[in-house]
């Protein structure tokens, strides 16, 4: 029998407005996923059951009474603890804020909350977001629900575990070079990162910088828009938002495969990736192809992304991490990498920043006269199965030494850079028994297309037990032994420059 905590957040939600599941019952049964099954893969840090309980009984109270109810209404939510939640720490995985409990709600947070989700707690993430493994010095690593001695990705890691394994049925996420996409791949669910200023932040320090978003996470496409429909909204803080109503996103119609026409990529013609995941991805286009109108391989001239991507990057990390650098306390307490990531951006001067701009907004033009032509480009989302958490990050792919702790996701951070709308969607196993993670990517601004599209996807292999959405073994991992607390990994040092500077 289905438990409450394993319906689809829009089953839950159906349910829930229909008067067939109460907001009580499903807390409670969350409750009860979590506390069989966390310890093993450490999704959840944080939790506030005494004001997650009156909420829900607030919300069923509005059921029986006949009230209109909001898109969330009853659902219970993880929030990545990189955002701020009343009630709950939110340690950014740094020691700094290792004992930070905010008294406010970020305005996305805040706008779930008034959409009806209940905040249960807070999910786990590298320091400071930074690398695609969760794994920080205040709460030690999260595991793959898959195998909880493989990394879940990150940074939005703790998430996706949370989603995987029925802890929560809708959790929030955030995406720099990767971070919504990557652990969603790693656990079988879907992960959209939208157009930039789509969900708004009044935290981003560069306010005009596209590269990080936020945005939704869900076990489906559909569950996706769900929270998305919330999420979405103008706030004049942030100077990337626009006009939006975000109910465009509720009850997306399936776009029809067979009108789209679809290019493929297995590397975007730079990319190191590991030959099992080309096979399977060859694999999966074969299944695919017959869906669409057309289907072609592409190889666009994305020309130096990695050294763009990598100037911008570390240049981006001097703005979010000078108090904490120029602070000789607080510098301390920061792990290697976001010293070394601080370091590296000091080596950049201003003429490698206006190169990278400028090839960024190349790369930009390329990728969008794809959309010429076609409608999606896919293409794996990642290039490794993934790894030990202990590893901390793919120093090799293919036999090729990574420049960098982060090149091992560069199929995702291609797309950071144009900023079009990506989703990493579920896509059965690949041969490690992990999942595998199929990327779509739609044209620029065309969020809720691209959600169509992934839709009509979704659904279109739904019943393919090659394809279709993976579960984790839910008794295999209740019974496996607890995850450690403990951050002790080795992380070689990183180049100060690893790039050089401005190429000829």
């Amino acid at each position: 029998m289905t438990e409450p905590c394993d319906l689809t957040a829009a089953e839950a939600r159906r349910m829930i407005g229909a008067r067939q599941l109460s907001p009580v019952e499903l807390l409670a049964s969350c409750r009860a996923r979590i506390e069989a099954v966390n310890h093993a893969v450490k999704g959840v840090t944080d939790t506030i059951w005494p004001r997650a309980l009156e909420e829900a009984k607030a919300a069923e109270r509005a059921v029986m009474q006949g009230d209109d109810l909001p898109a969330l209404h009853g659902l219970p939510m993880g929030v990545k603890d990189l955002d701020d939640a009343e009630g709950l720490i939110n340690s950014y995985g740094s020691k700094i804020f290792a004992d930070n409990r905010p008294t406010h709600d970020d305005p996305m947070v805040a706008r779930c909350r008034a959409a009806g989700a209940i905040v249960v707690g807070k999910t786990n993430v590298p320091e400071f977001g930074a690398g695609a493994n969760s794994n920080n010095p205040v709460y030690g690593p999260s595991g793959n629900p898959f195998d909880p001695e493989r990394t879940p990705g990150g940074s939005s890691g703790g998430s996706a575990v949370a989603l995987a394994t029925g802890m929560l049925p809708i959790c929030t996420g955030s995406d720099g070079g990767g971070s919504l996409r990557i652990p969603a791949a790693f656990c079988g669910v879907v992960g959209f990162r939208p157009s930039p200023g789509l969900v708004p932040t009044d935290r981003r320090g560069q306010g005009w910088n596209m590269i990080p978003t936020l945005g939704p996470m869900g076990r489906t496409v559909e569950d996706t828009c769900l929270l998305l429909s919330a999420q979405a909204a103008f706030d004049p803080m942030d100077p990337l938002s626009r006009p939006i109503d975000g109910g465009m996103f509720l009850h997306p119609r399936a776009a029809d495969p067979s009108r789209l026409r679809v290019a493929f990529t297995e590397d975007w013609g730079t990319c190191p990736v590991d030959p099992s995941i080309r096979d399977t991805f060859r694999a999966r286009i074969a299944k695919l192809k017959p869906l669409f109108r057309a289907c072609d391989e592409i190889s666009p001239d994305m020309g130096r992304a990695h050294e763009a991507f990598g100037v911008l990057r570390a240049t981006g990390m001097l703005q979010s991490q000078r108090a904490n650098y120029r602070d000789p306390a607080k510098r301390a307490l920061l792990g290697p990498n976001m010293i070394a990531n601080y370091e590296e951006g000091l080596q950049y001067s201003a003429d490698d920043v206006s190169w990278a701009q400028s090839e960024q907004t190349r790369i930009y033009r390329t990728v969008q006269r794809v959309f010429e032509r076609y409608d999606l480009i896919l293409s794996p989302t990642l290039a490794v199965p993934p790894f030990k958490w202990s590893q901390l990050y793919q120093n090799e792919v293919d036999g090729k030494r990574m420049a960098t702790y982060y090149q091992w996701f560069s199929l995702t951070y291609m797309i950071s850079l144009t900023g079009n709308p990506s989703l990493s969607l579920p896509m059965g196993l690949e041969p490690s028994g992990t999942p595998f993670g199929m990327m779509i990517t739609g044209p620029a601004a065309r969020d809720l297309f691209t959600l169509r599209a992934a839709l009509g996807i979704e659904q279109a292999v739904a019943n393919d037990p090659d394809l279709r959405r993976p579960v984790p073994d839910l008794a295999k991992l209740a019974k496996a032994p607890k995850i450690t607390n403990e951050y002790n990994v080795s992380t070689p040092p990183l180049e100060a420059r690893p790039w050089g500077g401005v190429p000829n």
